[in-house]
């Protein structure tokens, strides 16, 4: 058995969506039989999000509140620690992490930005990239201006073809090794026979600013959604997004047929998320323009919470479709004309298509199978 240190967000950003994607890991290793702990720092002022008050503020009470409940919900009361702006522990007290940290075998760092470095003194510090070739353009500038950058025994990215020739994401001069986002398996699909929900997606509109990078601009879901914006007139499946974010351009969306929701709204809770997911007919969803533009090979963990509920998924391929099968519930698309047959070939066959979904997500995204041999890899 191994103690590993998980190190995220969810107390900053304690959203459906969030704690869903963090989860995957914490319930992925303890299945595996591990000591597992989840660690989070403020890291700045105003860094908590309040999604009752909608305001953003160094008060972290209500995602302590969310996410002490929702761990302790799984079982993993006494597993974590946040540290507020005011250098406050909550959850585990200071001297008990700090002693977790000497004894764990693995830190594994998902946004911490080396926050907990400090502390991770025993065993293998690990990053994982959420943000395939994004993360290595900022580390490439910061390495251009003589800044050091936070030192790891290894480099994972959720971007299956960078540090290959399939990508033209920069490296920084790292080896990175490759990780599919988990997903616990542990719930069977529902799957109905006549689907009437939309086909949907959640998804923020600006994560944050566009990058420059030698010569050439990358932006966020805005630039590639333009790219897919007459699809419901395409196709005679209702299409919904869930959308945050700044700039969201609301009206032009509903005129070309879009029913547009608020994503803090369905992804309130844990539970709302699921069964915003579980009412949907499936997926239908853009990437971010740098995963796209680099040619990344990243996919969504969302994506795969879909699949693993019976929800065929069509996603813009970043080229993740070299490694995994697609054309059976799960559907790769460069075009709103390839998106559009997508959507009527899991219309077309919806028992079959939502079974073979499923069978993508056991295949390719179970966290028991993904975590185990990532562990294999590093320990």
């Amino acid at each position: 058995m191994a103690r590993v240190v998980v190190g995220s967000y969810m107390v900053r950003y304690p959203l459906g969506g969030m704690m869903s994607y963090v989860l995957q890991y914490l319930r992925g290793f303890e299945r595996l039989g591990h000591d597992v702990y989840f660690v989070e720092k403020a890291g700045y002022a105003n860094a908590c999000y309040d999604p009752i008050r909608n305001v953003m503020s160094d008060d972290c009470a209500c995602g302590v509140d969310i996410v002490g409940a929702l761990l302790e919900r799984f079982g993993l009361a006494d597993r974590w620690c946040f540290v507020d702006a005011h250098e406050r522990y909550f959850g585990l007290s200071r001297g008990r992490i700090e002693e977790v940290f000497r004894t764990a075998d693995l830190f594994l760092d998902m946004g911490t930005h080396g926050a907990w470095l400090g502390e991770a003194t025993g065993g293998v510090r690990v990053l994982l990239d959420g943000e395939p070739g994004y993360t290595q353009m900022k580390m490439e500038q910061r390495l251009a201006r003589g800044e050091p950058l936070p030192q790891y025994d290894y480099y994972y990215t959720a971007g299956r073809n960078v540090g290959t020739a399939r990508s033209s994401a920069p490296t920084a001069g790292r080896t990175w090794g490759h990780l599919w986002h988990p997903i616990v398996m542990d719930e069977p699909p529902s799957t109905p026979t006549s689907p009437s929900g939309p086909f949907t997606t959640i998804m923020n509109w600006q994560s944050h600013g566009r990058i420059e990078f030698n010569g050439q601009t990358f932006g966020q879901k805005d630039v590639e959604f333009e790219h897919f914006l007459e699809l419901p007139r395409k196709t005679a499946a209702p299409m919904e997004i869930a959308v945050a974010g700044k700039h969201v351009p609301t009206q032009r969306l509903e005129q070309a047929g879009w029913t547009v929701r608020d994503a803090h709204a369905v992804t309130a809770s844990l539970d709302s998320f699921r069964n915003y997911i579980r009412d949907s007919r499936g997926e239908f969803t853009v990437c971010k323009h740098v995963f796209v533009a680099t040619n990344s090979g990243w996919f969504s963990d969302r994506s795969a919470a879909y699949l693993a509920a019976g929800r065929p998924v069509v996603i813009e391929d970043t080229g993740f479709s070299d490694h995994i099968p697609t054309g059976r519930g799960l559907f790769a698309v460069r075009t709103v004309e390839e998106a559009a047959a997508a959507v009527a070939a899991i219309d077309g066959d919806f028992p079959r298509q939502s079974a073979w979904a499923h069978e993508v997500a056991a295949a390719h995204f179970d966290a028991e199978r993904i975590l185990g041999r990532f562990l294999e890899e590093i320990l």
